[in-house]
């Protein structure tokens, strides 16, 4: 995708120059909506870390999963899902609304290439709604308050925060940023979740200078975390089976798929 392929308006935020994460995911699972220098970054990554790839992909199919399970095993018809990223195959309220076309879903990203797409997601069954907003996941309220005028917060949501979390540097302010979002959210409402890990048990130990990398030389910076700093994400929530587990491996339809250092998870609130 060059300059010239970007549609009038984008917002100045966007720059090209840079690698962006949502631009360097997209590359990692194949997508075209990215730039030279996302491909560039996405590869010295991958040649310090290989099995990035292996997490985009298992991080995209644990979102179809967990968005099937809470459709028709949970029966929510109601999902926020917060750091979205580029729009690619089986987003969200195309799994959901194939399952029940009157769900409602609203999309949440800051990052200007994401906006441009918006048009993308921007489509729904006539009985259902799709939303973006453009918000940023450090300022939960205003996500909420936005929120509110797509979803009933009076009925079960399902949040998904995929691979979001680890934008937020300071582990407690991530922890605070969970909790008042589901603080808001009725009882009945599920959390699903995905973060990347250091631990050795998941051979995350690479997260480390991949990760050190990418912080010189891309945008956002990010974090990985031990388990226990990723399961108090869910605090006052109940884990649903199996637990917090590698995101490949959660609920997998067959076989044991590589185990990857991403952990997921879904909870509800009693």
């Amino acid at each position: 995708m060059s300059d010239s392929d970007t549609p009038a308006g984008t917002s100045a935020r966007l720059n090209t120059g840079v690698a962006h994460n949502a631009r360097v995911w997209n590359y990692w699972i194949g997508g075209k909506d990215n730039y030279e220098v996302d491909q560039q970054v996405g590869e010295h990554v991958a040649g310090m870390f290989p099995i990035i790839r292996e997490i985009a992909r298992a991080d995209r199919w644990f979102l179809g999963r967990a968005v099937r399970y809470l459709a028709e095993e949970q029966g929510i018809r109601q999902f926020l899902d917060i750091g979205t990223g580029l729009p690619t195959v089986d987003n969200t309220h195309e799994i959901a609304q194939r399952i029940a076309p009157e769900s409602r879903i609203v999309y949440v990203d800051n990052d200007p290439i994401v906006l441009v797409h918006a048009r993308t997601l921007l489509t729904s069954t006539p009985a259902g709604v799709t939303d973006y907003i453009d918000a940023d996941v450090h300022d939960p309220d205003a996500i909420l308050e936005r929120a509110a005028g797509t979803l009933d917060f009076d009925q079960p949501v399902a949040v998904m925060m995929l691979g979001i979390l680890n934008f937020v540097l300071d582990v407690d302010k991530a922890r605070d940023i969970a909790r008042r979002v589901m603080a808001a959210m009725p009882s009945g409402s599920h959390l699903a979740l995905t973060h990347p890990t250091f631990d050795s048990d998941l051979g995350g130990e690479g997260q480390i200078p991949a990760m050190k990398f990418w912080n010189e030389n891309a945008t956002p910076p990010i974090t990985a975390r031990s388990r226990e700093d990723i399961v108090s994400f869910f605090d006052g929530l109940t884990l649903l089976e199996p637990g917090l587990v590698s995101c490949s491996q959660w609920r997998a339809e067959s076989g044991s798929p590589l185990a990857v250092p991403q952990f997921g998870a879904v909870a509800v609130k009693p």
